[in-house]
């Protein structure tokens, strides 16, 4: 969404933004293109009128995932784009090829050596089928594509909730879009886009985050935002087999004191399994939440990480903790609860699995040390302060 600012010379204005660091980075990209950028609490407004340049900073670009969304607007509505190699988690391997192919087919060639250079040849609407459906292309398309002269389709496309928010700034901008929310969307091309005011949605991976965390350590808790009934029962489908299952009122997830944690065996096979896939599967971001869930669970599960060949990798740093974990290999993993943690030194090797670390941390024995905290700063803010307000014993060490 600050990405999409930039197909616009009026003002847009975002609110709840997250004060985390990719959002800051994000701004830090706008500013140095020469976007003004005005923040005050969760508001942040962008200005576009006039963009000095087209080339994104190297350093910041290496710094998160998200810096290639800047290809399709600003090569749409500037005709140009040169974005270094996009950075953010190790994972696995995150390739841009459907990015460019799609960008292609829409009239907007790419060169790519040591950076992506994305150029505006004739823009026009296209049909398109992703060639898997992935958030950040079909965001790209979808931007290019509101400025597009002519009809795209994009078939396979993404529908995750942030890709929905996305398409109601863009609508609100004056772009016309149908579909959202499943994987066929059309969208009109429009001459030009204005500014827009909205509010994002609740961060799910968030809420889950933290719901989980009260229920490993037994705790209760009540996370308040809109949250809509599809993404509860998404949310259910997976935390739901382990025990920990909360209820949805209309402002807010509530979770009670000490569920009882016991994996729910499946009907047609020996091993309870939790798998991740596109919307509306159980979100890949949530599977190293749930896999430092289920050793607290009583029972077996096996997690099934489909998307990502590195996100398991992190369950060594559990193991050591005590952990009884079998890895299948690279993909799929066994584990056995509840176990005692222990408390140890661990490094967090991404976002999630970072936070994955402070949960197991605050259900094990002892004190815990986690080094590399700012990646974990990248996804949530102020993760500390908001642990000590729920009764957490964490500190920060500069």
């Amino acid at each position: 969404m600050l990405a999409a600012c930039v197909l616009t010379e009026e003002p847009v204005t975002l609110r709840n933004v997250p004060a985390i660091l990719d959002v800051s980075v994000m701004c830090e990209l706008l500013d140095s293109l020469g976007a003004s950028v005005e923040r005050a609490g969760d508001r942040i407004t962008v200005r576009a009128a006039s963009l000095r340049h087209r080339r994104l900073d190297a350093t910041l670009c290496r710094r998160i995932r998200s810096s290639i969304l800047f290809a399709g607007p600003l090569a749409a509505r500037h005709g140009r784009a040169e974005i270094s190699p996009p950075g953010g988690d190790g994972i696995g391997r995150r390739s841009i090829e459907t990015h460019l192919s799609a960008l292609r087919a829409l009239g907007i060639e790419s060169e790519c050596g040591a950076t992506y250079v994305f150029r505006r040849r004739s823009l026009r609407g296209a049909g398109i089928l992703l060639n898997e459906a992935s958030v950040t292309a079909t965001e790209n398309v979808m931007m290019a594509a509101a400025l597009a002269p002519g009809r795209t389709t994009i078939y396979n496309a993404a529908c995750e909730p942030h890709v929905q928010d996305l398409g109601r700034l863009l609508v609100q901008m004056g772009a016309t879009i149908r579909g959202l929310g499943t994987n066929f969307i059309e969208i009109d091309g429009v001459a030009r886009l204005g500014g827009a005011d909205v509010t994002i949605g609740p961060d799910y991976v968030e809420a889950a985050s933290f719901l989980v965390a009260a229920a490993a350590t037994g705790g209760a808790l009540r996370v308040e935002g809109v949250f809509d009934d599809v993404l509860h029962r998404i949310l259910q489908r997976g935390f739901g087999r382990l025990g920990a299952t909360w209820t949805r009122e209309p402002q807010a997830l509530v979770l009670p004191e000490r569920v009882t944690l016991r994996v729910r065996s499946e009907s047609d096979g020996p091993v309870a399994r939790i798998e991740d896939g596109p919307w509306p599967a159980f979100p890949s971001d949530l599977m190293s939440i749930a896999l430092v869930l289920a050793t607290q669970t009583r029972g077996q599960v096996l997690f099934f990480e489909k998307l990502f060949e590195s996100r398991m990798y992190f369950v060594d740093r559990l193991i050591e903790m005590g952990a009884k974990i079998i890895a299948c290999d690279p993909h799929r993993v066994l584990v056995s609860g509840p176990v005692r943690l222990r408390g140890g030194l661990v490094t967090s090797p991404d976002i999630r699995a970072g936070m994955a670390l402070v949960i197991a941390a605050l259900c094990a024995r002892g004190t815990s040390v986690i080094e590399s905290a700012q990646m974990i700063d990248r996804g949530y803010a102020c993760l500390d302060e908001r642990l000590r307000a729920l009764g957490a014993h964490i500190e920060r060490e500069d």
